[in-house]
């Protein structure tokens, strides 16, 4: 992977969807971790609304070093499919052209929650590009429980290869906020032991004791493997359906274990190097 050109402040760009509402969170992390954000909303009350909002998102990517898809509800996170309008926008091809520009010259890209949906159904992961989205390939479905959760979660790291996990160690476990009613990652064996085998399971779920599980509240949407979050091959692109992005000081000081995660300093670190 071609290290990026460093740069004092990395910018991370947060489009803005329907739906979104994790964005001040996240753009709060992002300023806190040392990065420079910026931002868009993208409009659809028109089709000038969809053809400028495009041109924008295109433009801020082609400036950008992060790409973050924030956490939300996406068109009502409607049935079997929230996160579809985003992986929608992502595959345009003005927009997929910058996004593949930004991959080439060693940028990053995370997605949490609706994000991460957004990241599995527009092909860029697993596999690191869009558009290659197959039968085959994974999804996330409605949660076991089949309604909306909203707890701390443990979840065990599983792999380092990427410079969003920089300074992590396998086996390290946090204590994350999940909020969610499409979290279940739903995956083959086949794809699965793949992707175990190339590193890119980035977090699974786990019980009290450190155990990976399937049961209930320790793996809170029945995701298969119990994984939570996943990478790229090369690393560049993380998605996660824990918010990360929710822990600041002096939050959830009643709940046990370690609740900050430090993607977002990872990220701003790796560009300034």
């Amino acid at each position: 992977m071609t290290h990026p050109t460093q740069q004092t402040k990395p910018i991370a760009f947060l489009p803005v969807f329907t739906g979104t509402n994790c964005d001040y969170d996240t753009t709060k992390a992002f300023v806190r971790a040392g990065a420079e954000v910026t931002t868009s909303v993208f409009r659809n009350l028109t089709e000038a609304d969809i053809f400028e909002s495009i041109d924008e998102m295109s433009r801020k990517i082609s400036e950008c070093q992060i790409l973050a898809l924030s956490g939300g509800f996406s068109s009502g996170d409607e049935p079997d499919g929230s996160g579809k309008f985003i992986a929608n926008v992502l595959n345009n091809s003005k927009i997929a052209e910058q996004i593949h520009a930004l991959l080439d010259r060693g940028g990053l890209i995370i997605g949490i929650c609706n994000g991460f949906q957004a990241l599995i159904k527009s092909g860029l992961l697993p596999y690191g590009r869009l558009g290659m989205v197959t039968e085959e390939s994974p999804t996330l479905f409605r949660n076991d429980i089949n309604r909306h959760i909203s707890l701390i979660a443990n979840t065990r790291v599983s792999s380092v290869n990427s410079p969003w996990l920089a300074g992590f160690e396998v086996g390290e476990i946090h204590s994350v906020a999940m909020s969610h009613g499409e979290g279940k990652l739903v995956i083959s064996s086949e794809l699965a032991e793949k992707l175990f085998e190339k590193h890119q399971i980035a977090f699974q779920y786990v019980d009290l004791d450190g155990n990976i599980t399937m049961e209930e509240p320790f793996n809170p949407n029945g995701s298969m493997y119990a994984i939570e979050g996943m990478i790229s091959e090369n690393g560049q692109i993380l998605g996660k359906m824990g918010h990360s992005e929710r822990y600041e000081e002096n939050l959830f000081k009643n709940i046990y274990g370690n609740k900050q995660q430090k993607i977002f300093e990872n990220a701003v670190n790796y560009f300034q190097k």
